[in-house]
């Protein structure tokens, strides 16, 4: 199937970003994508990379204005979507990625697990961990999971999605200049080989106060392979990926039935 990624540079005015949202995912579905991949809080500027601003005007809930309209673009455009946002879920905000079907419908959430402290990460500072871990969603393209940006450098969040049968995981990210690119990619391709599974990761671009994002979203087949890499402006990335053939390969290959997590501890 072919799947977008929406590698976008945002603005400050969130209602500007949830339009180009929603034309990407009209293009997206145009040009046949069945699935459409968005970055790290696509709505909003960059607000983590500062201490303590005062983001109160961001904070969404499941049933705000903007959700609905991302899924009624689904609907309309026979199309899945996976955006991220920031969620306040039972008097807690969040970093999470919702999985929309193309009936509008959302099948899936995957909240921010391991929330990263440091210069120009401030996460603790806005967001809660998730409760609920690393869960896989059944739809009719495949299963489908979701892995929220700094989760994917912990290699349990991967494998865990693997292990529940995972045969697409989506990263939505937000990766800078000043971080290793071609480390980030073979952090990817190492990961899909290793679990036998396709991986999308979509980035922003653009400079917003200090930091400058890299773009390069990356889609890794279950080979480790790149089938698909953006430049580092914006841009519609859309390729192939085969998610029946990640679970005949995975069942082929003996990295997962090998395993021996009696000995991991």
């Amino acid at each position: 199937m072919k799947i977008a990624l929406a590698q976008m540079k945002m603005t400050p005015e969130m209602e500007i970003n949830y339009q180009k949202s929603i034309s990407l995912i009209e293009e997206a579905a145009q040009k046949g994508a069945s699935l459409i991949l968005f970055p790290e809080i696509q709505l909003t500027p960059f607000f983590p990379q500062f201490k303590d601003e005062d983001v109160s005007d961001y904070v969404m809930t499941i049933d705000d204005p903007y959700v609905e309209g991302i899924c009624r673009a689904c609907r309309k455009n026979r199309i899945f979507a996976s955006p991220n946002i920031y969620i306040e879920e039972n008097g807690k905000k969040y970093d999470m990625s919702l999985l929309i079907n193309d009936e509008g419908r959302i099948v899936g959430r995957q909240k921010m697990v391991h929330i990263a402290q440091c210069e120009n990460f401030y996460e603790q500072t806005y967001y809660e961990p998730s409760e609920d871990g690393f869960p896989v969603f059944d739809t009719k393209l495949g299963r489908i999971a979701i892995v929220v940006c700094f989760d994917r450098h912990y290699p349990e969040s991967i494998r865990t999605e693997a292990l529940h049968g995972a045969e697409l995981i989506l990263i939505p990210t937000a990766n800078t200049s000043a971080e290793p690119s071609e480390l980030f990619q073979w952090e990817i391709k190492i990961q899909a080989f290793q679990n036998g599974v396709n991986i999308a990761m979509c980035n922003r671009v653009g400079k917003e106060g200090d930091m400058e994002f890299s773009g390069e979203s990356i889609v890794s087949d279950y080979q480790g392979k790149t089938v698909a890499i953006a430049g580092r402006d914006e841009e519609l990335l859309i390729t192939e990926v085969n998610l029946s053939d990640a679970t005949i390969t995975r069942k082929k290959k003996p990295y997962i039935s090998l395993r021996k997590p009696e000995l991991y501890s």
